[in-house]
């Protein structure tokens, strides 16, 4: 199957704000893939480590509410 990776990135980022806990950080329980994409687009902190969260940037936290919103939301 050929995934839309930016669709899987959208989602996981929106996922990750479910789990929002100080904050700005999130578990990182996700795919390391969409992980990695993340962090390179500068929407959150370099998920590898011992650290068992990553902190969102300001950007990344606007946008991981806005995508949870847009995708999961059950809008009016």
């Amino acid at each position: 199957m050929d995934l839309d990776s930016s669709k899987i990135d959208d989602a996981v980022l929106a996922l990750l704000y479910l789990g929002l806990h100080d904050g700005v950080r999130a578990w990182k329980g996700f795919n390391w893939d969409a992980m990695d994409r993340l962090h390179q687009a500068g929407l959150i902190s370099d998920p590898r480590g011992k650290a068992k969260s990553v902190d969102f940037s300001e950007e990344g936290l606007k946008r991981a509410e806005l995508l949870l919103n847009e995708l999961f939301g059950k809008g009016d």
